[in-house]
């Protein structure tokens, strides 16, 4: 007996539908063209030098005793290395400090600001304190800061949970991850502890440094007047970010004043590079610095412009509800809301997080190879998002 004409048009459509995922899945992402050996080099440069070189301008660098820990008349400005880290991550703990100490901090000892959902055990700080001579500060993240907030249901949040992880989104079942998201987002510098506190550069656990670098980069932020400093620059999970940009369409149509002039919305939405992102993402190109490492202005997180569109996207519940990252976050918002000519690729600053790379061509490196992004299978060296912002924004 012939099906009805009803069912017949549904198993079409059906068809259609699983045809078209099959095709999405197994479509080969388009190809990251790297830059012609000429851009290559601007790339891998040091920043501070010119062609023969020289020095472009004369760099903060310990002089005598300048830096020494207990000057009272040290050459450091207000800033300090920040970490937001469990006891049970110690040893990564320490493996960063060791890396950051031997290839900067040991000439320039500023402060390390440890941060923590719960207090801090002795071990914990006895063995910081070893790993620097700098001055090293223990905080607690206030509980009104770290709990779900009471807008969030608790049902909804575990429908999502069950679907994105159908859908390989990593993280989504730990309530920690989307906390220290959000923490990390919108909160930290609401901290007493940094409340005089301007500029600080963000050190995660079991992260590698491997350049000298002499030069004051706090001083030197401060000097150009800087908003941000960035190392890696990747593509985002998309189905984790669905309706960030669509909330954040929202957030510019009442508030299209905060718009900067001079801003990298260009490079938030990009469909050329990976259409498929674009699509999933709603329109976002997903595009973001890796906060794992990052130098900032925390004015900028403190300026009514990131204050609002931060509260809005709290409330919207996406930290939870989806899992957008501090990242991402932090990335839309300095592409919309500062002048992208004060936001610095740090390409001489040697760096590793699993499983990406920043190794620069620069002879004061050592233990990783030049110009390699990844460890990992050869398809990440398509997550590599930097062309994208050299395109749309700046070499700087």
């Amino acid at each position: 007996m012939a099906l009805p004409k009803s069912m017949r048009l549904l198993a079409a459509v059906t068809l259609c539908i699983f045809f078209y995922m099959v095709f999405q899945i197994y479509q080969a992402p388009a190809p990251i063209e790297r830059p012609s050996s000429g851009k290559l080099k601007e790339w891998t440069k040091d920043p501070q030098l010119d062609p023969s070189g020289e020095p472009l301008e004369p760099l903060r660098r310990v002089e005598g005793d300048n830096y020494e820990p207990n000057n009272p008349n040290s050459a450091r400005i207000n800033a300090t290395l920040l970490a937001l880290v469990r006891n049970e991550e110690l040893e990564d703990m320490l493996q960063s400090m060791r890396d950051l100490e031997r290839t900067w901090n040991h000439k320039f000892n500023y402060p390390w600001t440890f941060f923590n959902d719960k207090e801090f055990t002795d071990e914990f700080k006895k063995r910081t304190r070893a790993a620097t001579k700098a001055e090293v500060r223990y905080e607690v993240v206030p509980k009104e800061h770290w709990e779900i907030p009471s807008w969030i249901n608790m049902d909804l949040f575990q429908e999502s949970v069950a679907v994105l992880t159908e859908q390989n989104v990593q993280y989504m079942s730990k309530i920690s991850y989307h906390q220290m998201c959000r923490w990390n987002s919108g909160l930290f510098f609401k901290h007493p502890a940094l409340a005089n506190t301007r500029y600080y550069w963000r050190v995660e656990p079991k992260v590698h440094f491997f350049c000298d670098v002499d030069y004051d980069v706090f001083r030197w932020m401060q000097d150009h007047n800087k908003t941000y400093g960035f190392n890696i620059n990747i593509y985002d999970s998309p189905q984790s970010v669905a309706t960030l940009w669509p909330e954040t369409r929202k957030f510019i149509a009442d508030h299209s004043h905060h718009l900067h002039p001079n801003n990298a919305i260009e490079w938030l939405q990009d469909k050329e590079r990976r259409p498929g992102h674009n699509q999933k993402a709603n329109g976002y190109s997903t595009c973001h610095f890796w906060s794992n490492f990052e130098i900032g202005d925390m004015e900028f997180w403190r300026s009514r412009a990131y204050q609002e569109y931060f509260d809005h996207l709290d409330r919207a519940g996406g930290f939870f509800y989806e899992r957008w990252g501090d990242a991402p976050v932090h990335s839309i918002a300095l592409g919309l809301f500062a002048d992208k000519s004060k936001i610095h690729w740090f390409r001489d600053i040697g760096y590793q997080h699993i499983p990406f790379f920043n190794c620069p061509n620069n002879p004061k490196c050592s233990g990783c190879v030049t110009g390699r992004f990844t460890d990992g299978e050869a398809w990440l060296n398509q997550e590599d998002c930097r062309p994208l912002w050299f395109k749309y924004a700046s070499m700087d």
